[in-house]
């Protein structure tokens, strides 16, 4: 569960680092994201040489959270960090980069990221 103003680390080549969670779009009044959840975030710490630089605007979705969720089968998922993959636009489904790194939620596949969990290295 990450909530605004959360800092999240990218798990793509992109060359951002860090972003930082501004908002959920379409989700009204909603202020808490889970896996999944396309949000919008400004880009905090960036490599130099990147596809992205340091204060901008991208969206994102939520691919790994600190905070356990139950699943419909009575399992819980969680994972070591708080991680996020940046996408081409608000609407896009399809990653910004080439790569993802580390275990995606399978929550992310659920919701229509097929390239996300094709490019990612395991799903839980």
């Amino acid at each position: 569960m990450l909530q605004l103003r959360s800092m999240i680390q990218v798990a793509d080549n992109t060359g951002a680092k860090k972003v930082q969670m501004i908002g959920m779009p379409k989700k009204g009044n909603r202020t808490y994201g889970y896996a999944g959840d396309v949000i919008t975030t400004v880009v905090k710490e960036a490599l130099p040489y990147g596809q992205v630089k340091k204060g901008e605007l991208v969206y994102a979705v939520i691919v790994r959270t600190r905070k356990e969720r139950k699943r419909s089968d009575g399992s819980y998922i969680r994972f070591d960090d708080n991680a996020c993959v940046l996408l081409q636009g608000k609407d896009l489904k399809d990653p910004k980069g080439t790569r993802v790194f580390g275990p995606i939620a399978k929550e992310v596949k659920d919701n229509g990221f097929n390239k996300i969990a094709s490019l990612a290295e395991e799903m839980y």
